[in-house]
């Protein structure tokens, strides 16, 4: 429940991507560099607030460089996702780099546990993938945005990192605070992002209302909120499952994308979407126990799962 309400949230990122752009000279490295910026402020806030120093502190003694592992590949799936909308549009890149993301990590447990899919899976894979390509083609042919070749390869490179991410993040998520792991893992994207951010080059601010609450939307809600639900999520689930919740945030793409955005993929397109979410629908339909050691006694229920989620 944690992890689909963060794919809500995620799913309204692109088109607030897009009221900034249209409103302001930023660059996509630059909105995410803000982004990760206002989520650190609000996080490490809610940590003397609520009077967590300790959980942060603690995790910074046993794992500080997994955590900051964790922080940079999250800005940097952020990155090429809002880099991928820029170029392609929010549907299809929310589609690509979600899309992508469970076929990786099926694929990546089978090998991890040295054992043959099955059938299931592979049908599941075939169709992911067919979707995919469905997907990419149709962005090449329709209007989706300035150069959709770019934007397509963009949200493949985004779905890699993210499904990495993911792998990494849920073994840390099981023995740490959420809070504390989303504050640590926020501040070192954000540290990372803001040189990134200088070398791109372009203003690095605006002064109009309108893109600095949106701004200020996508840091709140989309990133310290968000991933405050997906860390604590992680908690009890496995990685693949979380990024198969999470896939409320390409049908929210594509719901707000349509009438806010005029975003049109065509039929083709739109047959490629319903493959790509039945596919990941299907590998979500797997028994918890074919993941492996991830179903074993290190994923159950924290002695308190009530305050896991209590701060958010």
């Amino acid at each position: 429940m944690q992890i689909s309400l963060a794919g809500v949230l995620w799913g309204t990122g692109g088109l607030t991507l897009q009221v900034i752009s249209d409103r302001s000279p930023l660059s996509f490295v630059t909105i995410s560099g803000y982004r990760m910026l206002i989520a650190a402020a609000v996080l490490v806030l809610a940590v003397v607030v609520l009077r967590r120093g300790a959980e942060l502190v603690a995790l910074l003694r046993a794992s500080p460089g997994l955590a900051c592992l964790v922080g940079v590949g999250t800005g940097a799936y952020q990155a090429l996702y809002f880099g991928a909308v820029v170029e392609v549009g929010v549907t299809v890149a929310t589609v690509v780099s979600l899309g992508l993301a469970p076929v990786l990590l099926t694929a990546a447990e089978a090998v991890r546990h040295r054992r043959h899919p099955g059938g299931r899976r592979l049908l599941v894979l075939a169709a992911a993938l067919a979707g995919l390509v469905l997907v990419s083609g149709a962005a090449g042919g329709a209007a989706t945005g300035p150069r959709p070749w770019l934007g397509v390869a963009l949200a493949v490179a985004s779905g890699t990192t993210y499904a990495a991410t993911t792998a990494l993040g849920r073994p840390l998520s099981q023995r740490t605070d959420p809070l504390a792991l989303t504050t640590v893992a926020t501040t070192a994207g954000a540290l990372a992002l803001v040189p990134a951010a200088l070398v791109v080059g372009g203003p690095l601010t605006t002064g109009d209302p309108v893109a600095l609450g949106a701004l200020g939307y996508l840091g709140v809600m989309t990133m310290a909120l968000a991933y405050g639900l997906l860390y604590a999520g992680l908690r009890t689930t496995t990685s693949t499952a979380a990024v198969i919740a999470s896939l409320l945030e390409p049908v929210t793409a594509a719901i707000v994308a349509g009438p806010f955005l005029d975003e049109r993929v065509g039929a083709v397109g739109v047959v490629g979407i319903v493959l790509v979410l039945a596919a990941v629908a299907g590998a979500g339909r797997e028994p918890v126990a074919e993941a492996g050691p991830a179903s074993g006694p290190a994923t159950r229920r924290s002695p308190r799962p009530g305050r896991a989620g209590a701060a958010w």
